[in-house]
Order: structure tokens, then C-alpha cells, then sequence
């Protein structure tokens, strides 16, 4: 049996994803979890195979979660399912430690998939992402500004891209206006940019909105 913890902010979504796993008889959800915090606890409480982990979370987000996994050592498989798009997040993650990468807007069939490839320990991706990984390996040179970005950093550019103000987003990243404010100008520092509209413009441009 493939044991499972779902983490995710958003109650429906999380919902949608039990439902698609309980049609595997070898699939199990132990647990679930909206926040860092809550994840945390459901992994002491719970046995898991398998994370099913969101990106964008209030606080901690996604990449910061892989990180502190693979800085304990954790032999829990991550698989990322985001609305965000492959071609911009899927090598990021990989790259971060995760097992795979899902869009939510692919097909039910293709998590579990997904769910039982990561547990076998195997990676997981779709073939756009092989695509990809073969291409970056070909071409390293091809990298985008972006890429030098940290978990944060790029967190406060896709807020403030979705027009997000400062203090909003302070509150969603649950961090100090002060501290969101230093995340944005190493962001306008790292692209070469000036101000919050030529932010928005990058990020409509390079597809991370």
C-alpha cells in the first residue's frame, strides 16, 4: 500500500485529489495538511510514502518544504501538483528535490500514475518535461534571469505580478512588510528591472503568470 499526505491550502482541491487516489486500491491518503505548519505535524502523526505537495502555500511555500526535507534526510518521495506552468516550474522542482511534477489541469488517470511511478522511486514527468531536461542538458547556456531567483524572491515576483500590494503580500508570505520589501529589490536588482510594472511585463512575457 502506497501511503499518501496531501498538502495543499485549498480544502476543494485537496478533496478532488482524495477522491482521484481512492479509486487505486493500492493508494491510501493517511493524512492532509494546508500549511507548513500543519504538514509538519501530519508527518510525525502519520505514515507516508508519497507527499503530494502544492507549491504556492501561505508561509513556507513548495521549494522551501523540498528543501527542509532534503536537508533531514527524508526518505519521503515528493510529487509537485501545481497549477503553475512545466515549462517554467517542473526543472526547478526537480532540481529541488522533488521525484515529479503535475500540472492540476492534467487528467485524473495521470496521478495516480504519478503517485505509484514516485513511490517505486522513480522519477516522474510529463514528455513536455523530458523535452525540457534534455534540452537544458544540451544547451545549458539557455537559462533565464529567473532562474538565479530564491524561493522567496520568486514568490514576491508572481505577487506582485498578480497586482498584489506589499502589505498583502506580507501577510500571505507571513513575513514583515520590511522583509518583502528587501525580497523585491533583489528581484528588480537580479532581472535588471526598475519598477513594479516592468516586473509584470517580465512575468507575462517569460509565461510565470
Amino acid at each position: 500500500m502506497i501511503r499518501v499526505i496531501l498538502c495543499d491550502d485549498h480544502a476543494m482541491v485537496r478533496r478532488g485529489i482524495r477522491e482521484t487516489l481512492a479509486e487505486a486500491v493500492d493508494i491510501q491518503v493517511t493524512g492532509e495538511a494546508s500549511s507548513y505548519a500543519e504538514l509538519r505535524e501530519a508527518i510525525r502523526k502519520f505514515a507516508c510514502d508519497v507527499l503530494v505537495l502544492d507549491l504556492s502555500m501561505p508561509g513556507r511555500g513548495g521549494l522551501e518544504v523540498l528543501s527542509s526535507l532534503r536537508d533531514s534526510d527524508s526518505p519521503i518521495k515528493v510529487l509537485i501538483v501545481s497549477m503553475f506552468p512545466e515549462d517554467q516550474y517542473a526543472i526547478r522542482c526537480l532540481r529541488a528535490g522533488a521525484q515529479g511534477y503535475l500540472n492540476k489541469a492534467g487528467e485524473p488517470g495521470d496521478l495516480i500514475t504519478a503517485v505509484r511511478t514516485v513511490a517505486q522511486g522513480r522519477k516522474y514527468v510529463t514528455p513536455a518535461v523530458a523535452h525540457m531536461l534534455v534540452e537544458s542538458l544540451h544547451h545549458p547556456e539557455h537559462t533565464t534571469l529567473h532562474a538565479a531567483l530564491s524561493e522567496r524572491e520568486l514568490q514576491t515576483l508572481l505577487n506582485i505580478a498578480s497586482g498584489k500590494r506589499l502589505s498583502d503580500i506580507a501577510a500571505e508570505l507571513m513575513l514583515s512588510p520590511k522583509t518583502v520589501s528587501v525580497y523585491r529589490s533583489r528581484v528588480l536588482e537580479k532581472l535588471k528591472l526598475t519598477n513594479n510594472s516592468e516586473l509584470t511585463v517580465y512575468a507575462i512575457r517569460n509565461g510565470l503568470v
